[in-house]
């Protein structure tokens, strides 16, 4: 119908299913198998470079690990019976009896990986003579406030993030520009 899909999501409550951390693929897989077509799921991602044996890779990892995002008016009978089913399935948030959609901030903090699509890319940085992180463009433009720590030499920005009263703290990958340096005193 044209409007686009960040209207719909203004509109729309997403609801957290908890799965065993590391079977989100094999879940998410079997869930689009048994579910209306339109039902959406999101697997928010974050892609890092990874050192192993002295060649860098290309690896995706989740960003809330054991956690899937179902966007939905509420949850059905057609909708919650076949997910319970799934043997990775371990519980909807706060629980089976008592399903809530994200609060405000959970949800503001949602939309603002899923603006950035399922998979979120390293970010572009730069330093200030102090050495403090500034965020030119990416994911982590937006959450400076919340970096506990820089890794500059593998690119890595610890962030931590709440969702449902827990925290966690997790990794994000970025580019750094290097400063010019400045010019010589005369």
């Amino acid at each position: 119908s044209g409007s686009g899909g960040t209207r719909r999501l203004q509109r729309m409550s997403f609801f957290v299913v908890q799965v065993l951390t590391g079977t989100e693929a094999k879940f998410l897989r079997r869930a689009r198998q048994c579910l209306p077509e339109d039902t959406k799921i999101w697997w928010p991602r974050r892609a890092l470079r990874i050192r192993h044996r002295g060649s860098w890779r290309n690896s995706d990892a989740s960003i809330f690990p054991g956690y899937l995002f179902l966007e939905a008016d509420g949850i059905p009978p057609e909708v919650f019976g076949p997910l319970k089913r799934i043997p990775e399935f371990l519980r909807f948030l706060r629980s089976n009896q008592d399903i809530e959609p994200l609060g405000p901030r959970d949800r503001e903090l949602l939309m603002h990986f899923i603006s950035h699509g399922e998979v979120v890319h390293r970010s572009t940085v730069t330093f200030d003579s102090d050495n403090r992180i500034r965020v030119i463009a990416g994911p982590l433009k937006g959450l400076e406030g919340r970096i506990v720590k820089v890794n500059r030499r593998k690119g890595r920005a610890r962030v931590k993030l709440e969702m449902y009263e827990n925290s966690f703290v997790i990794d994000f990958g970025f580019e750094s520009i290097e400063n010019a340096p400045a010019p010589a005193q005369g």
